[in-house]
């Protein structure tokens, strides 16, 4: 079970830290993967914003890169994503999932409830 928080109503460059914490996770069922941040605007399919793996090497979407950045807390079994910066087109509806650490591999998870981030003056 993966639960979002953090979003809200931010005003252009501002910033807001969003939280993914992986309920009923193990040390097992969350260290060895890969975890990502995506976005969804209503109408489109999912974005992948960020990713973080085992090895903490971190990757952003171009959109994104040098404002967002991943982390993770292996003790807390929660993803994070800092977002400093933000803009309008920023807005969407952000979830986390987990996946193999093989490329290619596939979100695991059933989907969150995701948190809503609001860029608006």
């Amino acid at each position: 079970q993966l639960v979002e928080s953090g979003g809200g109503l931010v005003q252009p460059g501002g910033s807001l830290r969003l939280s993914c914490v992986a309920a009923r996770s193990i040390t097992s069922t969350f260290n060895p993967y890969v975890w990502d941040w995506y976005r969804q605007t209503p109408g489109n399919q999912r974005e992948l914003v960020a990713t973080i793996t085992p090895g903490r090497t971190t990757n952003y979407a171009d959109s994104v890169r040098g404002r967002f950045t991943i982390s993770k807390d292996s003790n807390r079994k929660t993803v994070y994503l800092q977002m400093n910066n933000l803009k309008p087109e920023d807005t969407a509806r952000y979830f986390c999932n987990k996946r193999a650490p093989e490329s290619g591999s596939s979100p695991i998870e059933d989907w969150g409830q995701g948190t809503q981030v609001t860029v608006s003056s």
